[in-house]
């Protein structure tokens, strides 16, 4: 029984991979590896008691691993990535400046908003770029909800249109729980959120200058998923989301000469605790691999400081 299933997981990885991008960059020993890291990111999604999709791509060669890609799941906070790419479009485009002044008002102030919450309505003055800051380092609700009214929802969402990720919407405020409850939920696909990511990056949203802002702001320190095992000096550019049986963590992970797209969402947790563990655990397998790529030769051999030459 044992040697069927994994059998079975083997043929699902390798139905995964027959989907993927283009080989011809890469090496027979080169798709052992993700093979073996699709089974082990099935095995991670069998032992979950809920759903997970994932989209992982090599932005080197543009391979990729799919589970559920095309599922929408419930954004939480990982859809303020398309506010800040589009915050960072509007002030290329002249129409907005990251140094424009917002005086705080009471009326901005929802829950999870750490930071806002903190300042005087109607007396503190902050720029635009300090909202970001607040939304991507805490979260805060509130200055999310100042930029979306600052931008424009559908703004954003034309954004996403012109990139063709038509199902990845923002529909809603932070913390708005009566458009929740009539299902306008802030939505995306794990390939869709991948798809993103991969053309802000590759210079497809933003020019060179407003691409290393973006994902350096992105990068800001924060407690999410997807580091969490990882080195901690690696550069991580990602953004997680909360919501009751939903954690999603979305990001693109820097490892030197092998950078990668990760996008992990999960729903219908029986435990919220068990959804970030199984992010974490997708990560964790799938930097060994990009860690190892990064560092071989083409035959495979490691090569590390202090390696010796045997």
């Amino acid at each position: 029984m044992k040697a069927l299933t994994c059998a079975m997981l083997l043929c699902a990885a390798l139905t995964a991979q027959n989907s993927a991008a283009p080989r011809t960059t890469s090496s027979v020993k080169t798709q052992i590896l993700w093979e073996k890291l699709g089974i082990a990111i099935r095995d991670i999604d069998q032992h979950l008691d809920g759903v997970m999709g994932v989209a992982i791509q090599d932005l080197t060669t543009g391979e990729h691993f799919f589970l559920h890609e095309d599922e929408l799941f419930a954004q939480a906070s990982s859809i303020k990535i398309t506010v800040l790419a589009n915050l960072y479009l509007q002030a290329q485009q002249g129409k907005v400046k990251l140094n424009d002044l917002y005086t705080v008002q009471s009326s901005d102030l929802v829950p999870d908003s750490d930071i806002m919450n903190g300042l005087t309505p109607g007396v503190t003055r902050v720029t635009l770029r300090d909202l970001a800051t607040m939304m991507v380092a805490v979260s805060d609700n509130s200055a999310t909800n100042v930029l979306i009214d600052r931008l424009g929802m559908q703004n954003v969402n034309t954004m996403l249109d012109s990139l063709a990720l038509t199902h990845t919407r923002l529909r809603r405020k932070m913390m708005d729980l009566q458009a929740a409850k009539e299902g306008r939920e802030n939505i995306s696909t794990p390939r869709e959120m991948m798809q993103l990511l991969d053309a802000i990056y590759h210079g497809k949203v933003l020019n060179r200058e407003s691409t290393a802002h973006f994902f350096k702001m992105l990068s800001t320190h924060k407690d999410s998923f997807i580091p969490r095992d990882l080195p901690p000096d690696l550069e991580i550019a990602d953004k997680p989301g909360e919501l009751e049986a939903v954690r999603n963590d979305s990001g693109i992970v820097f490892v030197e000469d092998r950078p990668y797209v990760i996008c992990v969402m999960t729903a219908f947790l029986s435990n919220e605790r068990d959804g970030e563990e199984a992010i974490s655990k997708v990560s964790l397998a799938t930097w060994r691999m990009f860690d190892r790529l990064s560092r071989a030769t083409e035959y495979g051999r490691v090569v590390s400081p202090g390696n010796g030459t045997r």
